[in-house]
Formats: structure tokens, C-alpha cells, sequence
């Protein structure tokens, strides 16, 4: 007998069996991914309308509480002394002038509070191009200041 009678038989990698099996799982796999993908969809949009929804019964107990709010007459009292500038009988209502003689309905500090950082913005570049504080501001240079220079 000679030796390489005697040598083993090397076996392929990759069997008839072993092929099918990989082709069977990337069927399989093709199969399932599109019902998988909408699935994944839906849980995501079910999730989107709990928390529209969460949100709107928060919106519910908030309308809610004002509703009870406005059943009190003292608080509609309050408003009304707050919004209309009602005076009880016997009391003195005082309103504040601007400069300009009409009734300032905000100070200086609740009117910045209300402007949007693009409205403080453009007021600041308007104020560097024409050198001059916008009506009711102050500014820290004076027009014709050197600065020292």
C-alpha cells in the first residue's frame, strides 16, 4: 500500500446541505424584514400619539383647574382689578404716564422681557448703524464720544 492511498479524503467546505441551510435563512431573512420594518413603524407612531395624547389630557387638567379658577368670584374680581383697572367704591385708581403722556401699560423691564432675542438683535444693529440709543433705552456710548481716543 502506498501512502497516499492511505491520506484521508479532504471534505469540501461547503456542503450541498450547509448551502441550502444558508439560503433557506437568507430567504427567510428577505421575508421577515419588510413585515419587521412596519412593525417597527407602527410601535413608533403608537408611541407618538400616546404621548399626543398624554399631552393633550395634561392640556384637559390644566383648562380644567382655570375653568375652576373662573367659578371663584374673588378671582374674577382680582382679574377684573388686574385687566379692566376696576376700583372698589372708596379706593383711588392711579395709572401710570410714559413720556409721552399716554398710559404706560409695561415698565421698561417687563417690555425687554417680552421681546424676542431676534427683536433685541436687530435693535442692536440698528442702534451701532445709526450711532444713537433707540426711544426709551439707555445706552453706554454717546454719540460723538471718542472713547478716550
Amino acid at each position: 500500500m502506498s501512502a497516499p492511498l492511505l491520506a484521508p479524503r479532504r471534505r469540501a467546505a461547503l456542503t450541498g446541505r450547509a448551502l441550502l441551510l444558508v439560503l433557506v435563512l437568507v430567504v427567510l431573512a428577505f421575508t421577515l424584514a419588510v413585515p419587521v420594518k412596519s412593525w417597527l413603524a407602527q410601535r413608533a407612531e403608537i408611541a407618538g400619539l400616546e404621548a399626543d395624547v398624554a399631552a393633550t389630557q395634561q392640556r384637559v387638567a390644566d383648562l380644567t383647574i382655570q375653568q375652576q379658577r373662573w367659578q371663584d368670584p374673588a378671582f374674577i374680581a382680582a382679574e377684573a382689578r388686574r385687566r379692566l383697572q376696576f376700583v372698589l367704591p372708596g379706593e383711588i385708581g392711579y395709572t401710570t404716564l410714559g413720556a409721552d403722556g399716554r398710559p404706560a401699560a409695561e415698565s421698561l423691564a417687563e417690555a425687554a422681557a417680552h421681546r424676542t432675542w431676534v427683536d433685541k438683535m436687530w435693535s442692536t444693529l440698528q442702534e451701532a448703524d445709526d450711532g444713537a440709543p433707540e426711544p426709551g433705552t439707555t445706552s453706554a456710548v454717546r454719540p460723538g464720544a471718542t472713547g478716550g481716543l
